[in-house]
C-alpha cells in the first residue's frame, strides 16, 4: 500500500490491476482477484464503489478458474464498498457472473449474491434484489434461470407481502420451464423455498407446484422431489396431513415409481420422511412401502433402505416390528448383492436397544453368527464393529458364548482389516469376561498377533496389549504377557524382533519401574548389538520411550497413574529411575551413536537428547 502511494499517480491500483487481468498467465490473474480486497482498502469506500466495482462488472470474459474467484469474493466486499447501506452496488457484476455457462462460477455467484442479501435492508432488497431475481428468472438463456431458483429464498423473508407473492408467481413459472434442467433446479430450490412459507400458503400454492415436478417426464425431476415432500410434509400439521390428497398420492406414487433412481432417494431419505408425516400416515402407507423396498429388484434400492433400518424401526412399536418388518429384514442376510449384506451389517446392530434382550437373542444372534460367516469381508467386519449396541442389550456373558467361537475363526481371517477389527474389540470383550476367562480363550490369540505378517496387525496387537494391561494391572502384565513378548526379541526372524523393540514403547506408559528394570531393560539392551540395522534404530527410539516414561514415573516406582502426562524434557527423575538410566540406558546410548549405520547414530541421538541434563553423551 505504500508502493501504491509512493506513485503519486492516484489510478495505479487501478491501472496495476488493469494490467494483471489482462496478462496471458491465468495464474497472474488469480493472484490480481485474491489482492482485490487490500486494492479497495487502497481506493477507498468511494472509489471502490465509483472505479473498481464497474471495472469488474466488465470483467467477466476470463477462464472460469478467475471468474470462480471473483464470484467468491465479491461475496464478502461488502465491508470494502462502505458498509450494507452500499452493499446493492456488487448485485450487478454478481448478476453477471450468475448467467455464466460453467456451473462452478453460477454457484459461487449465487452463494455470493446470497450472503449480500443477508446485509441489505428491506427497502434495498425491494429496490434491487428482487428485481434482480426477475431478470435472471426472465433470461432467454437457461443459465440465467438456474441461477435464479437458488436467490427465491434468501429474499423472500425480507420482501413484503405484495413482493412475496410476485416471488411466488415467479417460481411457478420455473417450475413450468420447457428446459429440463431449470426445473432440476427448480426442483432442488423448492425444498428450501417452502420452509420460510406459511402452512396456508404451502396448501394452495407449493402442494400443485410439487405434484407437477412429481409428475414431470424426466426421473431426474422427479428424484430431488423426495425432498419437497418431507419439507411440505415438515409444513402442513400432521392432524391435516391425511386430508390432503395431493400428499399422499403423490408420496405413493414417488415409492412405487418405475425408475429405481427415484426408489432410491425416498429410501435413502425414508427416516427423515416419517419423521415428517403424521403417524396415521406411517402406519397406512410407510410401514408397507418400507417392506416393498427392502424387496425391491435393485441391489441399491436395497442398499438405501437398509440404512435406514434402525432409524426407521425405532419409530415403530414392537409389534409392528416383530409382525411386519423382522421377516424381510431377515431375507437380507442372504440377499443376493454383497453390498446390500454389508449395508445390513453395519446397521442390524442399532435394532439391539429397540428389540430388548428377549428379541434380540432370538432374532438378531442368529443373524449375526450368520453374517460373521460371510464370505464378503465387509459384512464380517461391520457386524464385529457394531457388536458394542449388542453388548449392551444382552450382556458380554451372553454375547461371548454365542459368538466366542466365530470371534476365534475370524481372528485369523484371510482379511487384514477383518482381523484389527477384532483386535481393537478384544479390550472390550477383555474389561468384561475377567481375567481368568480371557486368559484361557482369548489370551493365545493376541499373542499370536504379533507375529502377523501385516505390520497394520503388529501394531494394532501391541497397541491392544497396552490396553489390556490398562484392564488387568501391571502384575498381571509381569507374569503373563511381558515374558512372552521379551522372549520374541531372541527370535530368528527379525520381525519379530522389531515387534518387541514398538512393544517396549507401547507398553512403557503402563508398567513400572521394576517390570522395566528386570524384564524389559535385559532385552532391549542384547538388541543393541543386533545385525539389522532397522532394529538397532528401533532399539534406539525404545530408549527414547523408555526415557519419557522413566522421568514421569512417581517416587515409589509404579506405573504413571491412567491419564496422566509424559513430564517434559529437563524433569529431574526419581533417584531410583535415574540410577536405571545412569547404569543401563546411558551406555547404550552412547555405543548407538557410533554405529556404522547413520540412521541409527540419528535417533539414537534423538534419544539422548532426553538424557537428564548431567548425563548428556556426545557421539
Amino acid at each position: 500500500m505504500e508502493g501504491m502511494q509512493a506513485t503519486g499517480d492516484e489510478l495505479y491500483p487501478i491501472a496495476v490491476l488493469m494490467d494483471e487481468l489482462k496478462h496471458d498467465d491465468v495464474l497472474l490473474r488469480l493472484n490480481a482477484i485474491r489482492r482485490l480486497s487490500t486494492i479497495a482498502l487502497a481506493l477507498g469506500a468511494e472509489r471502490t464503489r465509483d472505479e473498481l466495482i464497474p471495472f469488474l462488472d466488465e470483467s467477466v470474459e476470463d477462464e472460469d478458474e478467475v471468474l470462480t474467484a471473483l464470484s467468491d469474493e465479491l461475496g464478502g466486499f461488502v465491508e470494502y464498498v462502505g458498509g450494507p447501506e452500499f452493499g446493492h452496488v456488487l448485485l450487478s457484476p454478481l448478476e453477471n457472473l450468475a448467467a455464466i455457462e460453467e456451473p462452478l462460477v453460477r454457484d459461487k455467484a449465487v452463494e455470493s449474491l446470497n450472503r449480500i442479501c443477508a446485509e441489505l435492508s428491506q427497502e434495498q432488497v425491494e429496490t434491487y434484489f428482487i428485481p434482480l431475481i426477475i431478470r435472471l428468472s426472465k433470461a432467454d438463456w437457461f443459465t440465467s434461470k438456474v441461477s435464479a431458483t437458488g436467490l427465491y429464498s434468501a429474499a423472500y423473508d425480507k420482501a413484503t407481502p405484495p413482493s412475496q407473492e410476485s416471488l411466488r408467481a415467479q417460481f411457478g413459472q420455473l417450475v413450468h420451464d420447457d428446459t429440463p434442467m431449470v426445473r432440476r433446479a427448480s426442483a432442488t430450490a423448492l425444498a428450501k423455498f417452502t420452509k420460510h412459507m406459511t402452512a396456508e400458503i404451502v396448501i394452495a400454492e407449493i402442494l400443485s407446484l410439487f405434484q407437477h415436478l412429481a409428475q414431470d417426464d424426466q426421473d431426474s425431476v422427479r428424484l430431488l422431489t423426495v425432498e419437497i415432500l418431507i419439507s411440505v410434509a415438515e409444513v402442513i400439521p400432521q392432524d391435516q396431513q391425511a386430508t390432503h390428497t395431493i400428499l399422499l398420492t403423490t408420496l405413493r406414487n414417488l415409492i412405487g415409481d418405475k425408475s429405481w433412481r427415484v426408489r432410491y432417494m425416498v429410501a435413502d431419505r425414508f427416516e427423515k420422511l416419517a419423521k415428517a408425516v403424521g403417524e396415521s400416515v406411517v402406519r397406512g402407507d410407510l410401514v408397507p412401502a418400507f417392506v416393498k423396498l427392502l424387496k425391491d429388484t435393485e441391489a441399491e434400492v436395497r442398499t438405501a433402505i437398509a440404512g435406514q433400518i434402525p432409524g426407521f424401526c425405532g419409530l415403530l412399536d414392537r409389534e409392528t416390528l416383530l409382525n411386519e418388518i423382522m421377516t424381510s429384514v431377515e431375507d437380507l442376510v442372504t440377499d443376493s448383492s454383497q453390498h446390500v449384506r454389508a449395508a445390513l451389517g453395519t446397521q442390524i446392530s442399532g435394532l439391539a436397544p429397540i428389540l430388548g434382550k428377549e428379541e434380540t437373542i432370538s432374532h438378531l444372534l442368529p443373524m449375526f453368527l450368520q453374517m460373521l460367516k460371510d464370505e464378503f469381508p465387509d459384512v464380517r467386519l461391520h457386524i464385529i464393529s457394531k457388536l458394542e449396541l449388542v453388548n449392551e442389550v444382552i450382556g458380554i456373558e451372553l454375547l461371548s458364548q454365542s459368538l466366542l467361537p466365530a470371534i476365534v475363526q475370524l481372528a485369523e481371517d484371510k482379511q487384514w482389516r477383518v482381523r484389527l477389527a477384532i483386535i481393537e474389540y478384544i479390550p472390550l470383550l477383555a474389561s468384561q469376561l475377567g481375567v481368568e476367562f480371557f486368559d484361557e480363550k482369548l489370551g493365545g490369540l493376541c499373542m499370536g498377533w504379533l507375529g502377523d505378517t501385516v505390520f497394520s496387525i503388529r501394531e494394532a496387537a501391541t497397541l491392544n496389549l497396552k490396553k489390556l494391561t490398562e484392564v488387568f494391572g501391571v502384575e498381571w502384565a509381569k507374569s503373563t504377557i511381558i515374558p512372552k513378548v521379551m522372549n520374541m526379541g531372541t527370535h530368528p526372524n527379525y520381525l519379530y524382533r522389531m515387534t518387541t523393540c514398538f512393544a517396549i514403547s507401547t507398553l512403557a506408559p503402563v508398567v513400572s519401574l521394576s517390570v522395566i528394570q528386570e524384564n524389559i531393560l535385559p532385552v532391549i539392551t542384547g538388541l543393541v548389538e543386533d545385525p539389522i540395522p532397522n532394529i538397532r534404530f528401533n532399539v534406539a527410539k525404545s530408549y527414547g520411550a523408555l526415557l519419557d516414561v522413566l522421568r514421569s514415573l512417581p517416587e515409589d516406582g509404579g506405573p504413571l497413574p491412567n491419564g496422566s502426562e509424559i513430564a517434559p524434557v529437563g524433569t529431574e527423575p526419581s533417584p531410583a529411575a535415574l540410577e536405571v538410566i545412569q547404569k543401563d540406558i546411558a551406555p547404550a546410548l552412547e555405543k548407538l551413536q557410533t554405529d556404522e549405520d547413520i540412521d541409527v547414530r540419528y535417533f539414537s541421538s534423538q534419544a539422548a537428547a532426553k538424557l537428564p541434563d548431567a548425563m548428556h553423551t556426545s557421539p
